[in-house]
């Protein structure tokens, strides 16, 4: 038995929804925040919450404002770069693997 949870641990597929988060470990990911808040940083450790600890990275927080005379929706993002972050999992949306380009 313990020589399956091994075997599985070290194979490169995904068949099971934490196994993309898996073999993201050590590389850039997207995380959609509640809030309107969205990160891109390196995924250092994650549990079966998805609670994570991510480093290196970038977060954006999107505000929206209603213009008093026009009433026109304005769309504010604000940056902020973090060496690490903990993220507790309740308020994730999804978890993507950024896109390797070459």
């Amino acid at each position: 038995m313990a020589d399956d949870v091994d075997q599985k641990q070290t194979t490169k597929t995904v068949e099971e929804p934490l196994d993309l988060i898996r073999l993201s470990l050590g590389e850039q990911v997207y995380v959609k925040m509640r809030n309107d808040r969205q990160l891109q940083s390196r995924l250092h450790a994650y549990d079966q919450h998805l609670n994570m600890i991510l480093g290196d990275g970038e977060e954006t927080v999107t505000t929206i404002e209603t213009d008093e005379e026009t009433y026109e929706e304005i769309y504010k993002s604000t940056k902020q770069n973090s060496p690490m972050l903990f993220v507790q999992g309740d308020g994730v949306v999804p978890v993507a693997p950024l896109l390797r380009v070459g």
